[in-house]
């Protein structure tokens, strides 16, 4: 790494993020936020004892926090911080566990200048945002933005610039086109990651690769809030969460409330779950259901606060029925034995929905940019959930003259930032 590097590339994700700094050969380099990895976990751990210091109460990051976490440490585990940019929850104060507070500006300022400091603070970024923060709201799309920038600033970068992130993938493609001998092409970019699925349609080709205006190569972007962690959500409502009295009918003939169900399947608002009157609320509420064994189960997970672990263990079964196959959840630290059966079938079902109105996006995009499917050249995908077999699939059958190019999934939008950079500042 540089001494002190002027600048520097940051994709701040919703799931996993990565940071680019200038290297020794006028080009652009990802640096090792863990050792041995080029990307992190956008995760942070607030442990419940500890001195304060410079920068705060006591922390770990990436995948610390995620250990901490799960070695039962007493304290808050903060994922999925960039959903909350964009809503009221921005300066509000959350407990973090000690009988601390932590505003959520806070916590997301504290995560960039752990990325900074990593990267040997430069002053100058280049941060990634999704197309669209938030669907159809220009206001707080806009005001998304503006905190993102603020809190990069409250940490020492004093030039805050901005790159739509299916854009930065598109450069990413563009290099490797290059050197894979390729002319120019039309591709569709689609960055799916844990928040957002983004898309754009850019020209790309040796000839362009050097112009620092791009403007008029971005044909079109478009993106819709629906992602991996709405994958996870939905996994969970659909395999898990019958097993503890979701759109259970009680003995009365009345549908359990489902609310509790939904905040628990929602990582920025498990916490809202442990509150003492909501768990007393439905600690007397056994009567309504007609199998008491999901009211026990319920309350082991608002008693002992395994909210995360559910929702942790609902992304793990995601993972593994990505690839087309069946697998089982262990939920025996809430009830001993309980394993339970998740086909592929049932997650197909669950996500329908949501990958219908992906892949609508995605046409959506070519034809803002006067595009038909058949003038696409090339299909890049980038992003974790582009993991996932169903929705690559059923993409790529809507552009079948296209190329299917697969790129680094957690790196491929930090390194085309980083060209950005290098291009805007170097």
């Amino acid at each position: 790494m540089d001494a002190s590097p002027r600048f520097c590339a940051i994709d701040f994700g919703t799931s996993n993020s990565a940071v680019a700094v200038p290297d020794a050969a006028q080009g652009m380099r990802l640096i090792e936020l863990e050792p041995g990895q080029r990307t992190m976990p956008t995760a942070v751990f607030y442990f419940a004892e500890g001195p304060h210091d410079a920068d705060g109460p006591p922390r770990a990051f990436g995948r610390a926090a995620v250990a901490a976490y799960v070695d039962g440490h007493d304290g808050r585990l903060m994922r999925s911080m960039k959903s909350i940019l964009g809503s009221s929850l921005i300066e509000q104060t959350t407990d973090v566990g000690g009988g601390r507070g932590a505003k959520y500006s806070d916590i997301v300022a504290g995560y960039l200048k752990r990325l900074r400091r990593l990267a040997g603070e430069p002053e100058r970024v280049v941060l990634g945002r999704p197309v669209f923060f938030v669907d159809g709201e220009p206001e707080r799309d806009a005001a998304a933005q503006a905190q993102l920038a603020a809190c990069a600033r409250a940490v020492g970068f004093t030039d805050v610039q901005f790159q739509y992130e299916p854009i930065a993938a598109a450069f990413d493609f563009e290099q490797q086109a290059i050197r894979d001998g390729k002319g120019e092409q039309t591709v569709l970019v689609a960055d799916i990651g844990g928040g957002t699925s983004d898309f754009s349609v850019v020209r790309v080709g040796p000839e362009r690769v050097q112009r620092l205006a791009r403007r008029d190569d971005i044909l079109a972007s478009h993106g819709i809030h629906i992602a991996g962690t709405d994958f996870d959500r939905h996994i969970e409502l659909a395999g898990l969460m019958p097993q503890f009295g979701y759109r259970a009918t009680g003995p009365s003939g009345r549908e359990v409330p489902s609310g509790i169900y939904f905040d628990l399947a929602t990582w920025h608002l498990i916490n809202t779950c442990y509150a003492p009157l909501r768990v007393a609320e439905w600690r007397g509420m056994k009567s309504w259901f007609a199998d008491v064994r999901q009211h026990a189960r319920l309350m082991t997970v608002l008693e002992e606060r395994l909210g995360h672990e559910l929702a942790a263990r609902a992304e793990g079964a995601k993972i593994a029925v990505s690839g087309g196959a069946d697998t089982t959840v262990d939920l025996g630290l809430v009830e001993p034995g309980l394993v339970l059966p998740l086909s592929e079938r049932t997650a197909v079902d669950a996500l329908r929905a949501d990958l219908d109105r992906i892949i609508a996006t995605a046409h959506e995009t070519v034809a803002l940019a006067g595009l038909k499917p058949a003038q696409v050249d090339a299909l890049y995908f980038t992003g974790g959930s582009t993991g996932l077999r169903l929705l690559v699939d059923g993409m790529a059958a809507g552009f079948p003259q296209a190329a299917r190019v697969t790129g680094d999934r957690f790196a491929s939008v930090a390194t085309g930032l980083g060209l950005h950079a290098r291009r805007l500042f170097g």
